[in-house]
């Protein structure tokens, strides 16, 4: 099974789904992993599977608003409109 790290701007709407359905009403600090990257920063993520993969969401100050942005309009949402790749 692989294991992917996704950030909030390149989330696709098939992420976002499996991030709706795990947590319809929030995540809260049970919910995070925390692991280091190759330098060494701690990074906090929520987990999502799907048959075939694992994906790592990093969680930023902006991933909340991106997931209640889609939760309430799935069908216009884009989830780059009202964010900056780089405020990551």
């Amino acid at each position: 099974m692989k294991r992917v790290i996704v950030e909030y701007a390149k989330l696709t709407t098939d992420i976002l789904d499996l991030l709706v359905d795990k947590y319809p009403n929030g995540y809260d600090y049970s919910d995070i992993i925390s692991y280091k990257n190759a330098k060494a920063e701690t990074i906090k993520a929520l987990e999502v599977k799907t048959e075939d993969a694992v994906y790592l969401v990093k969680i930023s100050s902006k991933l909340e608003q991106v997931i209640e942005d889609y939760a309430e309009d799935e069908d216009s949402f884009n989830a780059n409109d009202d964010f900056d790749v780089n405020d990551v």
